[in-house]
């Protein structure tokens, strides 16, 4: 069985000492290390757009509806 962890990627990333610094009290403050307050941002961030992707693609589809149903009347 693998570890859930090993299947993980690395990345290099640089920051700011002063957004590290928000950063590291921001996860302190949820009880995680900064590492892991980065991947929940990320992980958050990425819902939040798919989540706004498929409400854009529901407001299209929705308008085209409404265009198509005034052609016919």
């Amino acid at each position: 069985m693998k570890n859930k962890d090993s299947d993980k990627k690395q990345v290099l990333l640089r920051l700011s000492p002063a957004l590290w610094k928000e950063l590291a009290a921001w996860a302190e403050d949820d009880f995680r290390s900064i590492n892991g307050q980065i991947e929940y941002l990320l992980s958050e961030s990425v819902k939040k757009y798919k989540r706004g992707r498929r409400q854009q693609n529901f407001d299209e589809s929705t308008a085209e509806n409404l265009l198509e149903i005034q052609e016919d009347v």
